[in-house]
């Protein structure tokens, strides 16, 4: 059982969402760490990409930052090693298929070695996914699917006979970016998901605030806070402010 499934049994989740090197990698080591201070269970590390089309322009003012830093996919690596000296949180690498082909196959060696728990690949359709899933399953990392409101049940139900840990559900339409509110049929949606899967659900696209989170987890086994990370990872010179902040957007506590 992965660290994820083991995670996800436990409790309801929060997951936060970094793009990494943005502002350095050790600034993403500590940004990674206070927000585990602050309570968090899961990290998501996105491998920054120069055209992240699902995104909005905080993750991808964060990417552009961290590619003109320099940071590459070894880099990331290292920065998972050392997160790994000093916690066992579940770690999902975050990325666009185009950084992983021209890394090549040994990317999921290097991921497994280096403490990657999970791999999701926000532009992978299941259709063209078979050598990422062999490779996944050799190199025991949970392959993490994205499903949107506008997936059918006969696609949620295929797409959960090959994820593993969990699913992603993109509770709303167009690309990340902090919103106010969950869309007004996300309950109906999430009841339908839940009816088509035995997967674990985690949501995000846009949860700011504790409100929305707290919507979000009394049908999600999850959530997922990203761009509001990302925006705050940015300025900040004090990292107890993100783990206040990390803090102040739990709802369980």
């Amino acid at each position: 059982m992965s660290r994820i499934t083991q995670q996800l049994n436990q409790k309801r989740a929060y997951v936060a969402y970094l793009t990494a090197g943005d502002g350095g990698i050790q600034h993403s080591l500590h940004s990674i760490l206070a927000l585990i201070t602050g309570g968090v269970d899961i990290i998501e590390i996105g491998i920054p990409f120069s055209d992240p089309v699902a995104d909005g322009l905080v993750i991808q003012q964060a990417s552009f930052r961290a590619l003109q830093a320099g940071t590459t996919i070894k880099n990331i690596f290292n920065l998972v090693s050392e997160l790994r000296k000093r916690t066992q949180i579940p770690i999902v690498l975050f990325s666009y298929y185009n950084p992983i082909f021209k890394y090549g196959p040994t990317f999921y060696q290097d991921a497994e070695q280096a403490g990657v728990d999970g791999c999701l690949m926000v532009d992978l359709p299941l259709e063209e996914s078979a050598e990422h899933l062999k490779l996944c399953k050799k190199h025991q990392i949970d392959p993490i699917f994205l499903i949107s409101p506008s997936t059918s049940e006969a696609r949620i139900k295929i797409i959960s006979e090959h994820g593993r840990g969990m699913l992603y559900y993109v509770c709303r339409n167009g690309t990340t970016g902090v919103k106010s509110s969950l869309p007004e049929n996300f309950a109906e949606n999430m009841r339908r998901i839940k009816q088509n899967t035995n997967l674990p659900i985690v949501t995000g696209f846009g949860i700011s605030n504790k409100e929305m989170a707290g919507q979000a987890i009394k049908y999600a086994d999850g959530f997922v806070v990203g761009s509001l990370f990302v925006e705050t990872t940015a300025r900040i010179k004090d990292y107890a402010e993100l783990t206040r902040l990390a803090k102040s957007l739990d709802p369980r506590s």
